[in-house]
């Protein structure tokens, strides 16, 4: 797994891909946090948070990227590929913003139903598991 150092220089060419219009009102910007969160939706410690858009009333609109989560998550992965996987999750927590300020909120819910198939999955491999 790449150094926090080069997360955050990949990070920082990934950010530039994308256009100036992006970042209005993004005033905290985005940070890097060494953190490995779980969703609170985990139900079998698999479920990382790897990007979060947070609005805070004293911070303002952010994005947090979970270095911790990237190197657990996907700690077999080469440069390329994991470059790859920052660039959805930040393309992800982007999308929040923009539609967030558009009044928008299909994101929303399309990570809630990717929830409830996660919920889903986990019940039937339970279950499984007790059959067995």
């Amino acid at each position: 797994m790449i150094s926090i150092d080069r997360f955050e220089e990949i990070l920082e060419a990934l950010a530039e891909e994308l256009p100036e219009q992006f970042y209005e009102e993004l005033n905290g910007g985005i940070l890097v946090d060494t953190g490995h969160p779980l969703h609170p939706a985990d139900e079998h410690g698999d479920l990382y948070i790897m990007g979060e858009y947070r609005v805070d009333p004293a911070m303002g609109k952010y994005i947090v990227m979970f270095y911790g989560s990237f190197r657990r998550v996907f700690r077999g992965l080469d440069e390329a590929a994991l470059t790859e996987e920052m660039r959805k999750v930040l393309r992800h927590e982007f999308r929040h913003h923009v539609e967030g300020r558009a009044g928008v909120r299909d994101l929303e819910v399309w990570d809630e139903e990717q929830i409830a198939a996660y919920r889903a999955q986990s019940r039937e491999e339970d279950e499984k598991g007790q059959g067995a």
